[in-house]
């Protein structure tokens, strides 16, 4: 016996944290009863069970790396029209979802799957999965001003984790710079208010690294899949408890 958004989550429905909506808003029926709460527990080997009346089945796992442009929506659907990640996914046939995300003018590295206990893990903020991104600022920020992020700043939403931070490239007429930081939160648009807290706002980001997973040379609007390997290192990186350093570029 498991629980239930669990099982719904392995069985690549969504996310554990959506899953839980959906019982919560009453998509789901265990043997034809709607459940609605989240400590019900059931055996996906004996009970029938469905969302909106369509029974879930055990999809082939799948992990995806994709390369974001910017100007794409982090999302498997958009009101709007606007182009999201999954239109991107040709061929791909399973319904994967983003794991994380990365705002609408934020381009790079970006997990996708079906494993819902894989999404948990990675998001989960105990784990303190390490992501390191090229921020480029206006201005070039003093080295006092890299020591803010390193030892925490304060944001409208509490103090963030101590960040690393260095230089990556440098405008020899100081109209911009582009540095290296590392964080192991997942804030709503946490790295752009931390530059503006120290009065450096981003003109572009790109995620380079999740983990020890490196975006490495896959071009802009193009995925691949995992290797065992590296779903292994990612599970293993996301079961720590206690902040992953940062990972060597290689």
């Amino acid at each position: 016996m498991e629980r239930l958004q669990k099982i719904l989550a392995g069985a690549g429905v969504a996310s554990r944290r959506k899953c839980e909506e959906l019982i919560l808003n009453g998509k789901v029926q265990v043997n034809g009863e709607t459940v609605t709460e989240l400590g019900t527990k059931a055996d996906p080997a004996v009970d029938v069970i469905t969302v909106d009346g369509k029974p879930i089945g055990a999809e082939k796992k799948l992990y995806l790396v994709f390369n974001k442009p910017k100007g794409v929506i982090t999302s498997a659907a958009d009101p709007q029209g606007r182009k999201i990640v999954t239109d991107y996914l040709k061929g791909v046939k399973e319904r994967v979802y983003p794991v994380g995300r990365l705002d609408y003018d934020t381009e790079g590295l970006l997990l996708l799957t079906n494993d819902g206990e894989f999404a948990h893990l990675l998001t989960h903020p105990k784990h303190h999965v390490p992501k390191t991104y090229h921020a480029t600022v206006k201005g070039v920020p003093h080295g006092s001003d890299l020591d803010k992020l390193k030892n925490g700043i304060m944001l409208e939403d509490g103090m963030t984790a101590p960040a690393e931070a260095e230089y990556h490239d440098v405008d020899p007429e100081g109209k911009f710079a582009t540095i290296s930081i590392t964080i192991h939160e997942g804030r709503n648009r946490q790295v752009r208010r931390m530059f503006d807290a120290i009065s450096h706002p981003v003109t572009k980001l790109k995620r380079i690294s999740f983990g020890d997973l490196y975006l490495g040379n896959l071009k802009r609007g193009l995925f691949r899949h995992l290797t065992k390997e590296e779903v292994d290192s990612l599970y293993k990186q996301a079961r720590s408890t206690s902040p992953t350093p940062a990972p060597k570029r290689k």
